[in-house]
């Protein structure tokens, strides 16, 4: 995801400011594959929002996103002329599993994502569950094991990185997030560190990019209290 209001990828705010004319100003980027120069070359897919609730403004959207909901939507184009997908909350409740579904322009269900949080179950780490509709389920994990334990190693000191950050400049150790979603055996999507930030590969043709997509909506939307989730925002 490219969002210009935190940088990009940098975290850096700069000078940028809000579009005045209200267009979407955050954008899915896809990648078209290496130029002749071997540079990656990427363009937007999609330009995505919250939706917020019809009279309730940002204040009930954020009450409700604690709870585990989110209401998306992606568009075409960045003025909203034409509506890719709709993420909806089919059910969500604080500390335990959602379920969205991505719908369609036309309404029909795509796909369902379940996120099941880590410490519960009895599982260590959180599970996301992706379903496209026609296909069989793939599941992923976040985060390496390895890096997991690295990360609860050095935890004790989490608070003196977080104050050295801050007086410092410096980047917070992040929780892991690399995330392989699996079918059969087979890894079919890959979301990890890339070029410009965290990217999502996909690794079967079959996938819908509209499902996708909202993927990665979802997935930033979820970054943990040490990240940035874009529709935490103010605006």
């Amino acid at each position: 995801m490219h969002d210009p209001s935190t940088g990009g990828a940098s975290g850096a705010r700069g000078g940028w400011r809000e579009p005045e004319d209200g267009r979407v100003f955050r954008e899915l980027r896809v990648a078209d594959g290496p130029t002749p120069e071997q540079r990656p070359t990427a363009r937007p897919l999609a330009y995505v929002e919250r939706v917020l609730p019809p009279g309730g403004g940002s204040g009930a959207y954020l009450a409700a996103r604690k709870q585990g909901a989110r209401e998306l939507a992606l568009w075409a184009d960045p003025y909203r002329r034409q509506l890719l997908a709709h993420v909806r909350t089919v059910s969500a409740a604080k500390g335990a599993p959602a379920t969205f579904e991505v719908l369609g322009a036309d309404g029909a269900s795509l796909a369902r994502i379940i996120r099941e949080p880590a410490a519960r179950g009895g599982r260590v780490r959180t599970r996301w569950t992706v379903r496209q509709a026609g296909a069989e389920p793939a599941v992923g994990y976040k985060g390496r094991p390895f890096w997991w334990v690295v990360w609860w190693l050095i935890s004790p000191v989490q608070a003196a990185i977080v104050v050295a950050s801050i007086l410092g400049g410096g980047d917070i150790a992040r929780t892991p997030r690399r995330t392989r979603w699996r079918l059969g055996g087979r890894t079919v999507l890959d979301y990890a560190s890339g070029p410009g930030g965290f990217e999502l590969e996909v690794l079967a043709d079959w996938w819908d990019p509209r499902v996708t997509a909202s993927l990665v909506a979802l997935l930033t939307s979820h970054d943990s209290w040490l990240g940035n989730a874009w529709d935490a925002a103010a605006r």
